[in-house]
């Protein structure tokens, strides 16, 4: 997955996407999720570091990771990478 180049998000989680002017916050973990799409982190790495970062179980966090990644996605944040 990549975060769409234009879309504006500031270190306090602030998203602004300027192609319909939708904008959102992110809370922390959101944001720290976000960053770890941006640097090309797949699935699985960003899994285990929210696992060392916080306190839930592995099958919590792959639940919720999909469906953030699918959030973007829905909101026009976010595009499936190209093979």
């Amino acid at each position: 997955m990549d975060i769409k180049k234009n879309v504006a998000i500031s270190d306090s989680g602030f998203v602004f996407n300027p192609n319909n002017g939708d904008s959102f916050t992110l809370n922390p973990v959101g944001l720290e999720i976000v960053r770890l799409i941006q640097e090309g982190r797949d699935d699985h790495s960003i899994v285990d570091y929210i696992i060392e970062n916080y306190s839930i179980d592995s099958v919590t966090v792959e639940k919720d990771v999909y469906d953030f990644k699918k959030s973007l996605i829905r909101y026009k944040l976010g595009h499936e990478k190209a093979d």
